[in-house]
Parts: C-alpha cells; sequence; structure tokens
C-alpha cells in the first residue's frame, strides 16, 4: 500500500512546479509506484483475481496518460520513460 510519506515523496520527485500534484508525469510516477508494489503482492499471492483485476485497470490508466503526453509533446514523454524506466 502506497504511503501517505510515499506519495509526498513521489510528487515531489516528480513535480514540474511548485504547486504541481496532478500534472500527468505525477499521476504517472504513482501510479507506476503503485503498480509496482501490486505486482509484488501478486508473486505471493497468485490466486488474488480481485487484485490483478484493479492492478489492470492501473495499467490501462497509466498507459492512456502515457499515450496523452506523447500526443501532446515526444520530449515530455521520453523523458517520463527515462526517468520511471518503463521501456526496455
Amino acid at each position: 500500500m502506497l504511503t501517505k510519506e510515499k506519495k509526498s515523496q513521489v510528487i515531489e520527485d516528480n513535480k514540474t512546479n511548485e504547486k504541481d500534484t496532478g500534472s500527468p508525469e505525477v499521476q504517472i510516477a504513482i501510479l507506476t509506484t503503485r503498480i509496482n508494489e501490486l505486482t509484488e503482492h501478486l508473486k505471493t499471492h497468485k490466486k488474488d483475481h480481485s487484485s490483478r483485476r484493479g492492478l489492470l485497470k492501473m495499467v490501462g490508466n497509466r498507459s492512456a496518460l502515457l499515450k496523452y503526453v506523447k500526443n501532446k509533446d515526444v520530449n515530455r514523454y521520453r523523458a517520463i520513460i527515462t526517468k520511471l524506466g518503463l521501456r526496455k
């Protein structure tokens, strides 16, 4: 589970200006953190299908946000991808 301190640290690391809490960069970073934590959970609890469904919804949401950023500004998209290490 994403704690309040960890979430504020993710926001602090990815914000674009001082008051930024909801930009696509921040939203993608928060989703990536939650996806990574849920992936670890599912490695030990293989039959937790409700969590797996939530994971797939988060992945789809992150994909839509990445597509939005890619259509708006390719350089921002590439910066997010490299910073979060999403593509191999």
